[in-house]
Formats: structure tokens, C-alpha cells, sequence
């Protein structure tokens, strides 16, 4: 069965490049063509790396605050207590608390973005895992949310940070931004995620680490981005 066209998406495909990658400012220029929604578009990044995502030691994962943040204030949970409760109040947590905040997530509360932890509260947060693990929002050492340093984390956070790892196919997603944004901030904020993800090659890793790079909008057709 053949998908029908709309008239919309034919008059994106005429502006879209083709297949030869691009570099980002281009990119950029391209797909802020395709701000024709009523609503401001994220803009994702898909990069294709030269790993064996079965070997742990080439696992690429990681966060980063972007130059620019998201365009979305997320919505963050904090477990901590005493002057870490404190810390985490004022730093602008949106709840924050202990075994009474455990008790509403196993009721079937998850409307946050990001779950924070001190060390010293693993043992409430760890009968979670059910809840939080396949949801992507389980505190870890590893992407940095369970730390001693909750009223700085709970910061980046809020100003746009942006945690990613690789799937299956070895591919890495993440929201870079919004279509909304100047020209120049995105393409800042997409320089900024590639050369992170270069920094990050595993050295367990021969051959081409990076193998394509594309950009694309909510409702958009990808762009290609010059892999260097």
C-alpha cells in the first residue's frame, strides 16, 4: 500500500537537499525552511556511530549542557534529605522529598522529566527501578544524577542539559533545540553536541567512529550534516 503525500509535506521535500551531507550552518538554513507548523517544532539530532553496541566498553553515554538549552523547562524530582531537602528546594526542584515521595511514584505518579538522588537516599530510590528503569529516569552515578551536589545538577538541569546514550543500532538521539531559535544558536547548540560525542570515542573503537549525522524537526524531513 502506497502512503499518500500531503500537499504539505511534497512542498518540504522540494526544499530538503537530497543526500549530500551538509555543514551545520547549512543544515540549519535548510530545515528552518520547514517552520510551517502552528506549534514551535524540537529539532532532534540522530548521529550513526562505528560501535558494537553489545560490547559494553563501547557504549557512548553521557549528558551535556548545550549553549543554548532546549526550549523546554523540564520537570525535575529530587530525593534528598536534611540540608540536601534544603539545597534542592532552592534550587528550584518541582518536588522533592523521601519515602513519601517514593510512595506516590509506586501509585503511578511519573509527571517529571528528570529523577535526581543524593547517595545516601539509594536505598529508598533503588525499589524504583521497576517504575523509573524502563522509563529512562532511574538516578545513576553514571549520567550524573545521583550526586552530592543536587542544587548544581538540579541548575543544568533546569538551563537545558541534555542526557544520551546509544540504542541497539548504535545511534545516538537528542533534542538540540527548538526550530524556533535563531539560526546561529542552533547551529551552536548542534556544534556543540557533535564535538561533544567526538570527545566521547571509546577507545575500543577502530575504524570510523562517526558515520552519519542528521538533523531533523518534530514534522520535517532529516538533513544530512557533514560527519568530520
Amino acid at each position: 500500500m502506497t502512503v499518500k503525500e500531503t500537499k504539505r509535506r511534497k512542498a518540504m521535500l522540494k526544499k530538503a537537499p537530497g543526500t549530500d551531507p551538509l555543514p551545520v550552518p547549512e543544515a540549519v538554513a535548510v530545515l528552518k525552511q520547514f517552520n510551517t507548523t502552528k506549534f514551535d517544532q524540537s529539532v532532534e539530532i540522530a548521529i550513526r556511530l562505528g560501535i558494537d553496541s553489545k560490547q559494553a566498553e563501547q557504549a557512548v553515554r553521557g549528558s551535556i549542557v548545550l549553549p543554548h538549552g532546549i526550549g523546554k523547562t523540564l520537570r525535575v524530582i529530587v530525593f534528598a534529605k536534611g540540608d540536601k531537602l534544603d539545597e534542592a528546594t532552592a534550587a528550584g526542584a518541582d518536588e522533592a522529598g523521601g519515602p513519601e515521595l517514593a510512595e506516590k511514584i509506586k501509585g503511578g505518579w511519573t509527571d517529571f522529566d528528570v529523577c535526581i538522588a543524593a547517595p545516601d537516599m539509594m536505598g529508598v530510590v533503588g525499589p524504583l527501578g521497576k517504575v523509573l528503569g524502563p522509563r529512562g529516569l532511574m538516578p545513576s552515578p553514571r549520567a550524573g544524577t545521583v550526586t552530592p551536589d543536587v542544587g548544581k545538577v538540579i541548575k543544568e538541569y533546569k538551563a537545558g542539559k541534555v542526557e544520551f546514550r546509544n540504542d541497539a543500532g548504535g545511534i545516538i538521539h537528542a533534542i538540540v533545540g527548538k526550530l524556533s531559535f535563531d539560526a546561529d544558536k542552533l547551529t551552536e547548540n548542534v556544534e556543540a553536541f557533535i564535538r561533544h560525542i567526538q570527545v566521547l570515542k571509546p577507545a575500543a573503537v577502530k575504524g570510523q567512529y562517526v558515520k552519519s549525522i542528521t538533523v531533523s524537526a518534530t514534522m520535517s524531513p532529516g538533513v544530512r550534516i557533514q560527519a568530520t
